[in-house]
């Protein structure tokens, strides 16, 4: 769908342009864009590739495992059908951890790797559960302490104060949150009723 949707948009500029007489206006636009696209991708690689880094040292010398411990009351009220010791529970304090730091693209291979063992729990299932659904839903909504990965956005397109956004993406991502937990407990309750009363007697 966004195949089709990213192409209508891409032939209706050209067509505008076309009919405006600024086609030379639409391709420099595309040109530079694409430059522009490319730098991005080079800044955001490295802030990238430099706090997974973090994060994988952070696991080596045991700081993931003492967060994991601070943060396991929430971990059992959000996933209460996990194993208490499966590693699964390092993965998802992981991705919350950077998830909360703003590192959307560091959290992003600990929450497939989460996925993968939750996955796993599931028997292998192609209907997801409630702790995957869970797990996505949190992901999704992503409380921020820190949002770097905007921060470096905005530096990098040239922002008087690039930080200044974070004190609303705060209130911003509390309120997601605080909406997707709700969610997920709910949808978690109607779930086990709708097994229960399927549940032969």
């Amino acid at each position: 769908m966004l195949n089709y949707l990213w192409g209508f948009m891409i032939v209706l500029g050209i067509t505008v342009g076309v009919l405006r007489g600024e086609i030379a206006a639409v391709s420099n636009a595309t040109i530079n864009s694409s430059k522009e696209a490319v730098s991005l991708c080079i800044t955001m690689l490295g802030i990238m590739a430099m706090w997974t880094g973090i994060m994988h040292v952070a696991k080596k010398a045991g700081l993931v495992t003492a967060f994991t411990k601070g943060i396991r009351p929430i971990i059992r009220f959000l996933y209460p059908d996990i194993p208490k010791d499966h590693i699964v529970n390092e993965y998802i304090a992981s991705n919350m951890i950077a998830n909360i730091l703003g590192l959307g693209w560091a959290a992003t291979p600990m929450g497939l790797m989460a996925m993968k063992e939750l996955r796993a729990l599931n028997n292998n299932s192609e209907v997801a559960s409630c702790d995957m659904c869970t797990l996505l839903i949190i992901n999704i909504s992503s409380l921020q302490l820190i949002p770097v990965n905007i921060i470096a956005y905005r530096s990098q397109y040239g922002s008087a104060n690039p930080a200044e956004i974070i004190g609303c993406g705060l209130i911003a991502t509390i309120c997601s949150t605080f909406v997707g937990v709700v969610f997920s407990v709910i949808a978690r309750k109607r779930a086990k009723r709708r097994v229960m009363k399927k549940a032969p007697r």
